[in-house]
């Protein structure tokens, strides 16, 4: 898979991805982090109206290789989940910037997105590992 990095998302050191949608954020993960995992196998997410703290753990995502933290990159409420990645968590892998998103929250700090990495800067980050 050809990796690639969206301009129009903000990255993580953990490798979660943002996406600013009206006054919701798009959480997922970047297509480094689903490569480095390989096959995923199971993904837990929390339900919608949970707390998510910028820093802690949300939840995981497993794969054949090791079970992953996902590291909530913003602080926010839950407003929704993929239910579709967690019945097929392939599709994670088949699209991480589509239909392979995590969740969406409403961020209590929108002021949290603009500190993330924006592409380039993730992209020189990923490519020095």
């Amino acid at each position: 898979m050809a990796l690639s990095f969206p301009d129009d998302r903000r990255y993580t050191d953990s490798h979660e991805t943002v996406l600013l949608e009206g006054g919701l954020a798009r959480l997922g993960l970047s297509a480094f982090a689903v490569d480095q995992l390989g096959d995923i196998v199971f993904v837990e997410l929390p339900e919608p109206g949970a707390a998510l703290e910028q820093g802690r753990s949300f939840g995981t995502v497993e794969s054949v290789k090791a079970v992953e933290e996902l590291v909530a990159p913003i602080s926010g409420v839950v407003e929704a989940r993929n239910e579709a990645v967690l019945a097929s968590p392939e599709e994670l892998q088949n699209d991480p910037y589509g239909e392979g998103w995590l969740l969406l929250v409403r961020p209590s700090d929108p002021g949290q997105i603009e500190a993330l990495m924006d592409a380039a800067g993730y992209a020189a980050q990923v490519q020095g590992q």
